[in-house]
């Protein structure tokens, strides 16, 4: 495939945006080359600046879970744009989006949208603390909350220590009431409430992880941290950005079975525009402004365009009663199909899968947390990624990202991806 336009417009991109991009891993920094730059989209796949046409595996990093410009999404942006985009004021709109998702979602009764993941996640620390009038955190390394300061903390040498910053720009005030664990780690969280008993807002984690790849919460680890929680007058916060909605309608809470505290979401609650939410049981909603004291707003918070949108999203979602059976299944399929294939070839390999979420790993060692999700060959996952890119098939430009499969995709599309990776993997 040619990229001349692609290159170009990213030479011109450098020029006035850092780095050419407005988010990190769209530079291609993880895989090299250069990256793509999207023109339009539509069902399962992407057309890009020099007319390639690509199946698309990370469905705007999740959000597009129908498909690219799903038709009652643009139909309703279409005839909300009309009526204004912002107006700083309530609309009917976001009453409605709000007692759908909570009639979605077991274990909440109030929510609160926000403009992104980050503002979701940062919104919840902030209530738990204000809420439990503590204000330790627990995070765990290689999961990720966004980019606001108390969640860009990496894990010491150790298996449970005070967090360090991993980015500069974050005080080491601020990393010290960040706590690190290693995920699946339950006696690592156990120590630690040893150590702080009485000092600990919150944990907060990604019931899957995605970001360190997709890796799938060990039996036990979820159900151990909420009886932690519960021993130590902790809340537990689920971070449901990109799990919410799309693992179940009522997330990976429904799907796994356990009840959290506070639940952030994103992504697919949108519908493909800026938009984030944190929700919880009354009695801890009521600590937040302007019934509590908890303080938190946004000019453009409950956008109607954002709204509109996302609330044909769940409504579609909702009323479909076989779409998270039908992503399963065909995730289970692209599984499969890599599996048979690997099984052919001396490479070492792990597919970590939940629902519409997968990762594949070049690695022996099961990939369970964020150290051994860096086991994993890099080389050999650049290679595979840029074979597969070569055959039309755009895959999430680093190792430590989960695809994410959308209805759009057919049965033909997962086939002739087999097909593809059946020849890259000789080559790789």
């Amino acid at each position: 495939m040619q990229y001349q336009r692609s290159s170009a417009l990213f030479k011109a991109a450098q020029n006035v945006i850092p780095g050419g991009v407005n988010s990190p891993v769209r530079a291609f920094k993880a895989v090299g080359g250069t990256p793509i730059f999207v023109e339009r989209a539509k069902g399962a796949y992407l057309y890009d600046a020099d007319g390639n046409k690509l199946i698309d595996y990370i469905a705007s990093w999740g959000p597009m879970i129908l498909g690219h410009a799903y038709a009652p999404v643009i139909e309703a942006v279409k005839s909300r744009a009309e009526l204004g985009t912002s107006f700083g004021m309530p609309t009917a709109l976001e009453t409605q989006i709000a007692e759908l998702a909570i009639a979605m979602v077991p274990n909440i009764d109030k929510i609160r949208f926000v403009n992104s993941g980050t503002e979701a996640c940062m919104s919840a620390v902030r209530l738990a603390r204000g809420a439990t009038k503590r204000e330790k955190i627990i995070k765990f390394a290689g999961c990720y909350h966004g980019h606001s300061d108390a969640f860009l903390i990496q894990a010491g040498s150790g298996a449970v220590t005070f967090g360090s910053p991993s980015s500069p720009g974050v005080t080491k005030g601020t990393a010290m009431d960040t706590l690190l664990a290693p995920f699946n780690n339950l006696e690592a969280v156990a120590q630690l409430f040893k150590e702080y008993p009485d000092e600990i807002a919150a944990i907060i984690i990604e019931p899957v992880a995605g970001n360190m790849g997709c890796i799938p919460p060990v039996p036990g680890f979820l159900e151990g941290l909420r009886s932690l929680c519960d021993q130590f007058n902790t809340l537990l916060i689920f971070d449901e950005v990109m799990t919410g909605f799309r693992l179940a309608k009522g997330g990976a809470q429904e799907l796994l079975g356990i009840k959290a505290d506070i639940v952030t979401f994103g992504k697919v609650l949108g519908g493909g525009l800026p938009v984030g939410a944190f929700a919880a049981k009354n009695e801890i909603m009521r600590h937040l402004a302007p019934e509590g004291p908890v303080y938190q707003a946004g000019t453009l918070s409950g956008n109607p365009l954002a709204m509109a949108a996302g609330l044909a999203m769940l409504q579609a979602l909702h009323s479909d009663a076989q779409i998270f059976d039908r992503l399963a299944a065909k995730t289970e399929c692209l599984h499969e199909g890599l599996e048979s294939v690997l099984k052919t070839t001396k490479i070492p390999f792990q597919i970590n899968r939940v629902g519409s979420m997968i990762s594949l790993h070049f690695t022996a060692h099961n990939v369970i947390d964020f150290k051994s999700a860096t086991s994993g060959n890099n080389q050999k996952f650049n290679n595979y990624f840029h074979g597969m890119l070569e055959g039309g098939i755009y895959l999430p430009p680093s190792a430590f990202e989960s695809y994410f499969l959308n209805d759009a995709l057919s049965y033909e599309d997962i086939d002739f991806t087999i097909k593809r990776f059946k020849k890259v993997i000789k080559s790789i």
